[in-house]
């Protein structure tokens, strides 16, 4: 069915689509019509909704939906994001999966909170303490809003692991025409459960051979096990033991990072006109909008744009980066992105001397512009 929607709404649809029935949040502009359309539409499909007094609360509440055994989510912005980070760290130390949606805004503080931002890349990834794995990704449409929060949830069910879906102002508040089928067309992972005796469960064993994960009971189904932030064993109960510390911590790592290109490939990229190019644009999200209608002024003068925009931002797409500038001999990166660098840095990081790298960002609330862009363009085919 098409539907004219905005971002917010459709990321609730695709929540819906992939199974969510739990929704748990704190309202915070602008991403408090995700928790508007889940209030109203989650009492329709049999889930619950419930807003919490506070962010930190959300967060947890959230994670104790997943843990009964739902598909569940949250979400927020810059400063409540801030503020339920230590409990993702919590859900990536325990291998809880849930989605945690940040449309993002101008910061840091309260900022300016109906303006867009693109600024808190490095935060999804790092903010929380220690070294955990994380998965984010950023659409660029509504459409694709639906889309992406489905595999966000699968991702999730299937690593076992909190996923944050990072949109922005502009994506999540602009409308636009999106299929939303009655029955969803697209796959759907459904959370892998134990098939043992409740005496034989072990929820933080290693995954049998050809698995990723180990299997995860629902409380209420007959399994009992602990659940904590510590270091745990194969049972969930705390541990000194540098031995049991060193393998699980490798375990929580290496299901993200021994799958990067799965989970790359399957979240998303696109190469766009890159052979040939003058210079290839890496951008994600609303800016990528932008980016693509520079492009078409860069043709009017005779210009060679390429884009690669990237739809999966952690795992950080950088070997795949790195081949398209090595198999296109392209000595020239522009980043375009409504921050001060902060995926600069990683193309700097990957490419090192395959290509010179290039920034172009806001901070002040407003959008990149097409004129803008090309702009940037020329200044890099001019200087590079």
């Amino acid at each position: 069915m098409r539907k004219l929607l905005t971002g917010n709404e459709a990321c609730l649809e695709g929540g819906i689509a992939a199974g969510m029935r739990f929704f748990a949040g704190y309202p915070i502009t602008p991403s408090t019509e995700v928790a508007e359309a889940a209030a109203e539409r989650l009492p329709e499909v049999g889930g619950k909704f419930i807003q919490m007094e506070d962010e930190i609360a959300g967060m947890a509440t959230t994670i104790g939906g997943a843990v009964a055994g739902f598909k569940a989510m949250t979400a927020t912005s810059g400063p409540g994001f801030s503020l339920k980070v230590e409990n993702i760290g919590y859900a990536a130390i325990a291998e809880i999966p849930c989605v945690i949606v940040n449309v993002q805004r101008l910061g840091p503080s309260t900022g300016l909170p109906t303006s867009p931002s693109q600024a808190d890349i490095m935060q999804a990834k790092w903010g929380s303490q220690g070294d955990y794995p994380m998965i984010a990704l950023a659409p660029s449409s509504v459409q694709e809003t639906y889309e992406v929060t489905i595999k966000a949830f699968n991702l999730s069910e299937k690593y076992r692991t909190p996923v944050v879906i990072l949109m922005d102002e502009v994506v999540g508040h602009m409308r636009e025409v999106a299929d939303i089928p009655d029955t969803p067309t697209m796959e759907i992972i459904e959370r892998k459960r134990p098939a043992c005796k409740p005496e034989e469960y072990k929820p933080y064993a290693d995954p049998a051979p050809g698995e990723i994960i180990a299997p995860l009971a629902g409380f209420g189904e007959g399994y009992r096990f602990n659940i904590t932030g510590l270091i745990h064993d194969e049972l969930g109960f705390p541990t000194n033991n540098i031995a049991i510390a060193g393998t699980m911590m490798d375990r929580v790592i290496r299901k993200v990072t021994d799958n990067r290109k799965d989970i790359v490939e399957y979240g998303g990229y696109e190469e766009i006109d890159v052979e040939g190019c003058d210079v290839l644009v890496m951008t994600f999200g609303c800016t990528a909008r932008t980016v693509t209608a520079a492009k078409k002024l860069a043709a009017e003068k005779g210009i060679k744009m390429g884009i690669f925009r990237i739809i999966t931002i952690w795992p950080f797409p950088g070997e795949e980066l790195k081949a398209c500038v090595n198999k296109h001999k392209i000595k020239n990166v522009l980043v375009a992105e409504l921050n001060n660098g902060q995926l600069s840095l990683e193309a700097e990081r990957v490419l090192k001397t395959d290509a010179q790298v290039w920034h172009l960002g806001k901070i002040d609330g407003d959008i990149l512009y097409p004129a803008e862009v090309l702009n940037k363009v020329s200044e890099v085919i001019k200087n590079g």
